[in-house]
């Protein structure tokens, strides 16, 4: 289905503006998120920083606007019903990727709120390890939406439940560790912030995989059908 839109978006003059606008939002968030990380693991932002960041999250907010309203302009005029599934699938994906923004925002403040200095430890070491996996699938997922590229969004989909999944171990370990009480909220709402921005960036490659009923989903029947990225044994 995403194919379709992808071709939807790049022939049809209505919906190609949406189309735009939503790698503009890609974009603005994988900006966010990197920039994010470094204000969580390095130094807390400047307050010129902080306000540059506000201001990304905004126009991420202001393009989610804009994009609904061009849908919704173009569904109104009379014909276009069959573009109705493309639409709703596009609106999901945006709001996944606004979501993202507001994680990102979060998870750039937490250091402020916290007044903490993460410690240099093997669960921050980890935690660093989650950062560049969910940055590096950032990366990807542009030019995976693009080429509707279902083995690359499976694999990276694979990627990223496991990342997931060390994630929710991480959250025990810190429950058991002897950090002092700013430092655990800091790690843990690191922690969760990440797993969030993962989740979603996982909903937004599902649009690549999945049918618009199971959108955000993980059907393992679909899944297994197509062959990790290098698997080239015979099915």
């Amino acid at each position: 289905m995403l194919r379709d839109l992808i071709k939807i978006l790049s022939g049809n003059i209505p919906l190609r503006r949406p189309g735009d606008n939503f790698n503009k939002m890609l974009k603005l968030t994988r900006d966010l998120t990197v920039t994010a990380g470094k204000c969580f693991f390095d130094d807390p932002p400047t307050p010129d920083e902080r306000t540059a960041i506000y201001k990304q999250d905004v126009k991420v907010n202001k393009l989610e606007r804009k994009i609904r309203k061009q849908v919704i302009a173009h569904l109104s005029v009379g014909g276009h019903s069959a573009d109705v599934p493309y639409s709703l699938l596009l609106m999901s994906l945006v709001k996944d990727v606004e979501r993202i923004g507001d994680y990102a925002k979060n998870l750039a403040e937490i250091r402020d709120v916290s007044g903490a200095t993460l410690p240099d430890d093997e669960i921050v070491a980890e935690l660093k390890e989650i950062r560049a996996g969910v940055e590096t699938t950032f990366a990807s997922v542009s030019e995976v939406f693009d080429n509707s590229d279902v083995e690359e969004a499976v694999e990276l989909i694979r990627q990223g439940r496991d990342m997931n999944a060390r994630l929710d171990r991480l959250i025990n370990r810190i429950a058991s560790s002897d950090y002092d009480a700013s430092t655990t909220t800091a790690v843990v709402m690191g922690t969760r912030f990440y797993k969030r921005i993962s989740a979603h960036l996982l909903n937004i490659l599902s649009g690549v995989v999945m049918p618009l009923h199971k959108l955000d989903y993980y059907d393992e029947r679909i899944l297994a059908a197509a062959k990790p990225r290098g698997d080239d044994r015979e099915e």
